[in-house]
């Protein structure tokens, strides 16, 4: 029976450390807290190449708009100056 009770019994360097564990576990859980939210609002921001697809598209559309109705343009305009000089 002496060694129950012995086994039982803990070292004080196992004391120790289990302390300093849980002393090291309250210093970390903030941290781990600003850690995530700082994770998670990277996953959601908004970067600056999908900021300049957005742009580069719409440019894209914008060009695309303005080509066609020149060309649309043009080509009614030329007619009515040939049709004047005969």
């Amino acid at each position: 029976m002496g060694r129950k009770d012995a086994s039982t019994m803990k070292l004080p360097v196992d004391q120790y450390r289990k302390q300093i564990g849980k002393q090291d576990y309250k210093k970390t859980k903030p941290i781990l807290r600003a850690t995530k939210l700082k994770a998670e609002a990277k996953k959601t921001a908004i970067g600056i190449k999908e900021v300049g697809l957005v742009l580069a598209a719409i440019l894209a559309l914008l060009l695309a708009f303005y080509a066609f109705f020149y060309l649309r343009l043009s080509t009614d305009v030329d007619p009515e100056v040939h049709r004047d000089e005969d």
